[in-house]
């Protein structure tokens, strides 16, 4: 768990350095942060959909998970429970920047693999170049959205704590065909957050969150009938 609490403790760091930036920058200039962070997210979507896109063995599968994924995240309202949660701790446009940093932080080939290579292979490279990102990255959305991009440190944990107590079932499961089809889906969610973020079109991100599980049950559905 070495590599899980050192990717914590730099999410965890960053956010306090940027936080602590935050309260020593003009207003004027916070809003070209917004600009600029909200430009990165929706780059490094698209850079995760043109890159994993010609490896995909399932073309329309990204298709039907965002169809099937948006439409049970609107019934269920995920972003509307989130977004009210975290208003009634801080009216700072939070919710936004929170639901942005879990997902650059958890949904990745590195956060996801990291885990895996450490339980199994007592290997932290994956974890500790990981750290390295989300600390650069943490401290510039703390310096936007302040201290409460921490929380993400405790999801990143659990997310992670999570995969490396299940590494020795998840590591014959997250085939790279499994992870090309999260990563194609995931970059699609990073990049609608980074519109919302620009206020181009509120992709209510969150309601599409369930999207990313639309991969994980089709393989599964083609492991267990073998098609």
């Amino acid at each position: 768990m070495l590599g899980t609490i050192v990717n914590t403790c730099t999410i965890l760091t960053g956010s306090v350095i940027g936080s602590v930036v935050k309260k020593g920058i003009k207003e004027e200039y916070q809003g070209a942060l917004f600009h600029a962070m909200g430009l990165a997210a929706t780059a490094l979507g698209i850079n995760a959909v043109v890159q994993n896109m010609p490896n995909s063995k399932y073309p329309v599968l990204f298709i039907l998970s965002l169809a099937a994924g948006s439409l049970l995240g609107t019934v269920l309202d995920l972003d509307g429970k989130f977004q009210n949660l975290v208003s009634r701790y801080s009216s700072s446009g939070l919710g936004q920047g929170l639901s942005t940093a879990i997902l650059l932080f958890c949904i990745g080939t590195l956060s996801i693999l990291g885990p895996i290579q450490s339980a199994v292979n007592g290997d932290n490279t994956y974890l500790f170049t990981n750290a390295t990102l989300d600390f650069v990255t943490s401290m510039v959305l703390a310096s936007t959205y302040g201290i409460g991009i921490a929380i993400a440190a405790g999801v990143l944990f659990c997310w992670q704590g999570a995969i490396y107590l299940g590494a020795g079932f998840l590591s014959g499961f997250l085939t790279a065909d499994l992870l090309t089809e999260i990563s194609v889906v995931g970059g699609i969610l990073i990049a609608s957050s980074g519109l919302s973020i620009l206020k181009i079109k509120d992709c209510k991100t969150l309601n599409m969150l369930p999207s990313l599980l639309g991969p994980i049950v089709w393989f599964l559905v083609k492991g267990l009938f073998g098609f």
